[in-house]
């Protein structure tokens, strides 16, 4: 069974940074595409980026190019993401998902859900 644990949300300033960390229970944690979405209250969740399965390819939602960066241990069983010069507007639940074989950007796509995390940017 595969569970998905995210950590590393909370609180900070417009401007500032937080990483936040998905922790995968997967025997073949390399098989598997790693993305992370977030969904703010009464709004959709949206995809904002991915990672294939051996960190070759990346992909990243336009409101978070250039600030957002994902990347992925294998060895741990984990993926992260990089959150800079953050914005009122990133506000949300962030989720992590894992997709096998394939890098998705829609969340449909993706086969396991981690519970979420909350990242709250004061402005």
């Amino acid at each position: 069974q595969v569970q998905l644990v995210e950590s590393g949300g909370g609180l900070v300033q417009a401007g500032g940074s937080l990483r936040l960390s998905c922790s995968a229970s997967i025997r073949t944690f390399s098989s598997y595409a790693m993305g992370w979405f977030r969904q703010a209250p009464g709004k959709e969740r949206e995809f904002v980026a991915a990672i294939s399965r051996i960190s070759t390819n990346t992909a990243y939602a336009d409101s978070v190019k250039g600030r957002f960066t994902i990347s992925r241990d294998n060895a741990k069983n984990t993926v992260y993401l990089e959150m800079n010069s953050l914005k009122a507007e990133d506000t949300a639940v962030y989720f992590c998902a894992a997709n096998a074989l394939i890098m998705r950007t829609r969340a449909y796509e993706y086969d396991y859900w981690g519970q979420g995390t909350q990242v709250t940017v004061s402005s």
